[in-house]
Parts: structure tokens; C-alpha cells; sequence
């Protein structure tokens, strides 16, 4: 790595103004499991380093039953992971969270973190955006609040202005949901070669008839994509294996995979189908149970 200059700041406040300051050359440095990598590929090459992961301010997991589910963006994966409220009442979470990476990597890697860095093949980006997930990003004397799949611009980038970072993450809370995160790779706690993250609400009248889904692929476009052609075959459906089928064949065709050592295009436009087509049932019987 390129030699670089060190600051940790104790706060938001002052970890903001040193971003602010240092502009396009600093970077925030949390968890550590992205930027390191990054750097040490000489993938990026920053001259200042704004250590943020000791504000504790921005570790917490907190749960409302009107509000839903609020995580700071410098809670590590090992504690979503680990949480009884989210196994609780956002399980498909949890369990995502224990086939990422390795349990040292959770350990220090944090959910802020992962998501900054814009990782085509995150497994966390497509879950959140399944779950319907705002992200809360802080500036100099700036707040706001977008969706997360507005977050994303392109691969590895974002639409973070030079003097912010993620400070929160947001679920809302939904009756008669249910979602899986599932991915194809070589082992379970690789990256994904292509993955699935869908979520579905039940009629609470009804319980065949889909109110709501949202399908989310990762892996196979510079940026989590949801396929709204096909939840929109869906939406206020009944649910039924013919129209599944259906739905993910057009998820299949709304994605742009590149042909790689992983596979070619044919083979991860396939293995989408099959992992939408599996992710549609399983979320609909989560619907019904959990």
C-alpha cells in the first residue's frame, strides 16, 4: 500500500470536516474488510485515512414495533448476524449474514462498510433492498435519507458526496412477509456467482394473493438490480407455480451478465431463473409461517 496519512475522529461531526477537507483524496475507513482489500490491490490509493469505527454512536441495533428495524451503519456483520430481534422479525437477515465470508471477516466488517464500497457481488446490498431498506448518509450540515437502491451508481461507486458517510440503516416493518437471500458459489461463504434476495407480503384477507415482492439479483449487473417486470407479474396474483415460472423467466431476461471464468452468460441467466423461481416459493411460505 501507497503511504497515506492517519486520522481517527472521535465523532461524526469531526469525521465529516476531515472528509470534508481532504475531499476526493480521503477515505473513511470502518470495518476495514473492503477498504484494506482495495488498497492493497492498489484498486484505490488514498492519501488520507478517517478512521470512523471508534464512534460508537453509530453501533447499535434497535427495534420499534411502529418504526421497524435501525442499524448503525458501524454495527459489524457478526452482530446482525448474532441479534434475536432480527432472527426474530427479519430472518432472512440473520441468515444471510451467517454465509458471508468468514466469521473473523464478520467479526470486523461492518454492514456500513460493505455497503460504501459498492461490491457488485454483495450479498448484503440485495437483502436490504429486498427488505425495502433506507440508508441515512451524514454531511458536514447535511442529513438526508434515500432509498437503498438508489444508493447504488455503478460498480464500486456511489452516490456519496466526499463529505459524508452512512450513518443508519432502516427496515420498515411488514405482517404477512417473508424473504431468502440464496446465491450460487462455489462454497457457501464465497462470493456469489449470481444471487437471489426476494421478499413477499401476503393479502392479509387472502392469503394466495401477492400484495407486494420484491426481487433482487446481485452479481449480475454493476449494481443490485430488481426485476420489476416481473414482480409486477405478480403483484395481486394468486401464487402459483405456472405464474412463478413465468416471473422468473422475465427476471432472467431483464439482467446483464458478464461472461467470466464463473460461467457464461447462458449459464447465469439459467442459474437466476432456477435461484428466482426457488426464492418466489420459499418467500411465500415464509409469508405464511414465520
Amino acid at each position: 500500500m501507497d503511504n497515506f496519512k492517519y486520522f481517527p475522529a472521535k465523532d461524526v461531526t469531526e469525521a465529516c470536516a476531515l472528509l470534508a477537507r481532504y475531499g476526493e483524496e480521503a477515505k473513511a475507513l470502518s470495518g476495514g474488510q473492503s477498504l484494506v482489500s482495495m488498497m492493497k490491490e492498489k484498486f484505490i490509493s488514498p492519501s488520507y485515512i478517517i478512521d470512523i469505527k471508534g464512534i460508537s454512536d453509530l453501533d447499535y441495533i434497535r427495534y420499534t414495533k411502529d418504526d421497524g428495524l435501525r442499524i448503525g451503519g458501524l454495527t459489524t456483520h457478526r452482530s446482525v448476524e448474532k441479534s434475536d430481534i432480527i432472527r426474530e422479525k427479519f430472518f432472512m437477515l440473520a441468515e444471510m449474514e451467517y454465509t458471508l465470508a468468514s466469521v473473523a471477516v464478520r467479526n470486523w466488517g461492518t454492514v456500513g462498510g460493505n455497503l460504501c464500497s459498492a461490491d457488485p457481488a454483495s450479498d448484503l446490498a440485495p437483502t436490504l433492498i429486498a427488505l425495502g431498506a433506507q440508508v441515512t448518509l451524514t454531511g458536514v450540515d447535511t442529513e438526508r435519507v434515500v432509498r437503498l437502491e438508489e444508493f447504488f451508481v455503478d460498480s464500486f461507486e456511489t452516490i456519496l458526496n466526499e463529505d459524508e458517510i452512512l450513518t443508519e440503516i432502516h427496515i420498515p416493518n411488514a405482517i404477512m412477509s417473508g424473504g431468502i437471500h440464496t446465491k450460487f458459489a462455489r462454497r457457501a461463504t464465497d462470493l456469489a456467482v449470481v444471487s437471489v434476495a426476494t421478499y413477499l407480503t401476503l393479502d392479509v384477507s387472502n392469503h394466495d394473493l401477492c400484495k407486494d415482492i420484491r426481487i433482487v439479483m446481485g452479481s449480475v449487473n454493476p449494481i443490485p438490480s430488481r426485476s420489476k417486470r416481473a414482480e409486477e407479474l405478480i403483484k395481486g396474483q394468486k401464487i402459483n407455480d405456472v405464474l412463478i415460472e413465468k416471473a422468473a423467466q422475465i427476471a432472467s431476461e431483464d439482467i446483464q451478465p458478464t461472461a467470466d471464468l464463473n460461467g457464461t452468460e447462458e449459464f447465469k441467466r439459467d442459474i437466476a431463473r432456477v435461484l428466482v423461481q426457488r426464492t418466489i416459493k420459499e418467500a411465500a411460505v415464509r409469508a405464511r409461517t414465520l
